[in-house]
């Protein structure tokens, strides 16, 4: 079983035409001097992307979109870390696996950096995309405007549920789970969204790897068994609320840690 946090698509079987893209390479400035606190580039070329910061890579790119849209053209390492969240030591590290230095004194330009992230996790892309199990999880990834904006098209809704069969959701009309080959083969369908109940998560995956779809978005709470050539990554968010409980327990302990302290101090 591989459950891969490796963001990066494969090729994709249809690709969409970037218009910008050479004006915003031509804005990549050749003379940038690197920054010396980073691997020189030769060493820089024989590594390969850690996964922690691929999983980084969209985190940046989310701050970068936000950094355009205020009108910064220019940001410097320290401003773009506290964006992301994160020190400016790992963000410089992490970009200069992309060659990316940023010019000394300016900083890195907005523009040209998201594209390089784009380019490097796949965005230039287009990826089409099938959801299995069209209950409220499943409509709502459906109607997510913000897909489309990010290289992802919803392509396909199916259910194994025959009463849901010609539902519209998303201008969609879901289709019954034997349709799913014929999809996948006839709309190049890249990647495979799994939010059905765990009972059928299992044979939805084998059906996906089956008829060629190696990438896999898991909502259904169970780990899934799959080849090692396909990447799976899984979205449970009752352990995303159970951190969340754990953080919040320790801030009360904490909390009432220091009002014993205080007390005591009265």
């Amino acid at each position: 079983m591989t459950d891969s946090r490796t963001a990066s698509g494969r090729a994709a079987r249809t690709r969409r035409h970037d218009p910008g893209q050479r004006a915003v390479a031509a804005r990549a400035d050749s003379s940038a001097r690197p920054d010396p606190a980073l691997p020189p580039a030769d060493e820089r070329g024989r590594r390969g992307i850690s996964e922690a910061t691929v999983a980084r890579l969209p985190v940046y790119l989310r701050a970068l979109t936000t950094l355009i849209e205020r009108g910064i053209t220019t940001a410097s390492s320290e401003a773009l870390a506290t964006a992301a969240g994160v020190n400016s030591a790992k963000l410089r590290k992490d970009l200069s696996y992309l060659g990316s230095y940023g010019t000394r004194g300016v900083g890195y330009d907005v523009e040209y950096l998201r594209y390089q992230i784009s380019r490097e996790i796949g965005l230039t892309q287009d990826w089409p995309v099938v959801i299995v199990g069209v209950g409220n999880l499943g409509q709502a990834l459906a109607g997510y405007a913000g897909f489309t904006s990010r290289g992802f098209r919803i392509v396909a809704l199916v259910d194994a549920d025959r009463t849901r069969t010609g539902e519209t959701h998303a201008d969609l009309q879901v289709q019954p789970l034997d349709a799913l080959e014929s999809l996948v083969e006839k709309l190049g369908i890249s990647i495979g969204v799994i939010t059905t109940p765990a009972s059928a998560a299992q044979q939805v995956a084998d059906r996906l790897v089956a008829c060629g779809v190696t990438s896999i978005l898991n909502f259904a709470p169970v780990v899934l068994s799959v080849p090692d050539e396909v990447d799976v990554r899984k979205v449970d968010l009752s352990i995303e609320l159970q951190i969340l409980a754990f953080h919040e327990q320790r801030k009360t302990h904490d909390s009432d840690a220091g009002r014993l302290v205080m007390g005591g101090r009265e």
